[in-house]
């Protein structure tokens, strides 16, 4: 009988862990969905001729929906189960990827990615809550959380290497078309390994709020964004102002509900607001430096997609080493001194190419110290949050940290993104033999530059293209002085906030 039992036991356990390693298909695809976009996009530029603002909306469309819909799905989890959910999500995420994967103008795709974010949303707080029901066990819950918080960081990571050997072999289409053999195993072995979570009863989702919230974060951003990108003018702020009004109409609504969309009470503790915070804050600095150091590498060092995503391998490594051996670290050492350390290893990553430029070596090594510390403070956080919750709140918990997670990304691009860009336009000194129009084009982004000196002689190609490298490099060196000021703020924020125990 007693053999028995411990076969049985074994069996179960070797069913949560497969089990979890079909939930982390799901979370790869969408974080190298991330960052993938970003290191494609000389090849979609120089295939669909965006501006500069649709280059921005084709990366943030799918991280602005998936952001916005993340309280929602996660809520709408509880309530019809989290397999059930994330079965959903991922068929849809697959047609659609096929779909985008075709597209012929700027306009489409950034209209499919808008529809992934809208079944990515489905997918990323599924995870997490089926991994709180699927390991009760806390010692082996941690070591799940550890291994789910360190996929999303070498999910970002990845991106640019996937991108990088997709692009060398195939066009720009192959990157959508990666969701079908990453998925399908899910929606075959799923239902065989995942138990569904028991579903919350209380009441069905409330639609203003989840308008509310929509509104709120897409206003927000993208007030943001056209700040950065344009200038902070009548737009911009009105778009701030709806953005915050809305935000707190949400705030104020969520707290007269019965079954609130968001749970307000969660933020009730110290080391969840700074968890959750920490969380947002690391992935921008991440997804920033992916945005623009993938087009520096390309366009301005002229490396090929392969050999541009192989220099980057040391930090993915790091990534994926220091976010498993974080956790017998964090056992040992409050959040409130670790996470600080990890921060620092952020801004000194943005200190090396503010003060030393943005030569290989420099960016090599930035990657490297970049990706120790996120991807350990990945793996913390995200711990710290799951725990902070009550198993029934597990979605809502869930769904707020992925929430994080993609408003992070959003401002990465948006922010830092748009900083580069708004640099690259003042300080770039076109040469005089360009047209008006070649003028314009070479003047709103990098690879428009490129665009435009595909068509000149050779010395007026390098001309232009030494000019614009010159400008892009300078936007690097203010975005990485900015990032390294936030980091510090950062580091105050982890020390004031994370105290308790």
């Amino acid at each position: 009988m007693e053999f028995d039992n411990e076969a049985t036991d074994n069996t179960a356990k070797s069913k949560r862990w497969l089990g979890l390693c079909v939930l982390m298909l799901p979370v790869l695809l969408v974080t190298v969905d991330n960052t993938v976009l970003g290191f494609a996009l000389p090849k979609i530029a120089e295939a669909l001729r965006p501006s500069a603002s649709e280059q921005l909306w084709m990366i943030d469309a799918y991280s602005l929906v998936l952001a916005g819909l993340l309280i929602s799905m996660g809520s709408l989890g509880d309530r019809i189960g989290h397999r059930k959910l994330m079965l959903i999500g991922s068929s849809g995420f697959v047609i659609v990827s096929v779909l985008t994967a075709y597209c012929e103008t700027s306009t489409q795709l950034i209209a499919g990615r808008a529809c992934m974010g809208i079944f990515g949303a489905m997918l990323m707080p599924s995870t997490l809550a089926l991994i709180r029901s699927v390991f009760e066990d806390r010692e082996e819950r941690r070591l799940a959380v550890a291994i789910w918080a360190t996929t999303l960081t070498v999910g970002s990571a990845l991106g640019p290497l996937v991108g990088g050997v997709l692009l060398e072999f195939f066009s720009w289409g192959a990157i959508f078309l990666l969701a079908v053999p990453v998925l399908l195993p899910l929606l075959i072995m799923g239902p065989l390994l995942l138990p569904e979570s028991e579903p919350d009863s209380s009441g069905l989702l409330d639609p203003v709020s989840v308008l509310q919230s929509m509104v709120a974060l897409g206003a927000i951003v993208f007030g943001i964004k056209h700040g950065a990108a344009e200038s902070v003018d009548g737009i911009a702020l009105t778009s701030l102002a709806v953005g915050a009004i809305t935000g707190g109409m949400f705030v104020r609504r969520q707290s007269r509900l019965a079954v609130p969309l968001m749970d307000l009470s969660l933020f009730r503790s110290g080391t969840f607001c700074g968890s959750v915070l920490i969380n947002l804050m690391s992935l921008a600095f991440l997804v920033g430096f992916v945005y623009f150091t993938t087009q520096f590498l390309q366009i301005v060092l002229q490396m090929s997609p392969l050999s541009a995503s192989l220099v980057l391998v040391p930090g993915q490594i790091l990534a994926i080493v220091v976010g498993m051996a974080i956790v017998p670290v964090a056992q040992r050492v409050n959040v409130h001194v670790l996470i600080p350390i990890l921060l620092a290893f952020t801004g000194a990553a943005f200190l090396l190419v503010a003060s030393m430029g943005s030569s290989l070596t420099v960016l090599v090594i930035a990657f490297a110290l970049l990706n120790i510390g996120v991807g350990a403070i990945a793996t913390i956080s995200t711990d710290v949050i799951l725990s902070a919750a009550p198993p029934e709140k597990a979605g809502a918990a869930s769904a707020i940290s992925e929430t994080a997670y993609e408003v992070g990304v959003v401002l990465g691009t948006t922010v830092l993104g748009g900083l580069v860009t708004a640099y690259y336009r003042g300080a770039l000194q076109l040469p005089d033999f360009l047209s008006e129009m070649q003028a314009k084009l070479a003047s709103e982004t990098l690879s428009g530059a490129l665009h435009v000196a595909t068509d000149l002689s050779g010395d007026q190609a390098s001309e232009l293209m030494a000019q614009a490298g010159r400008a892009f490099e300078g936007g690097i060196g203010l975005a990485s002085w900015v990032t390294f000021g936030l980091a510090i703020m950062a580091i105050l924020i982890a020390r004031s906030t994370l105290r308790a125990p």
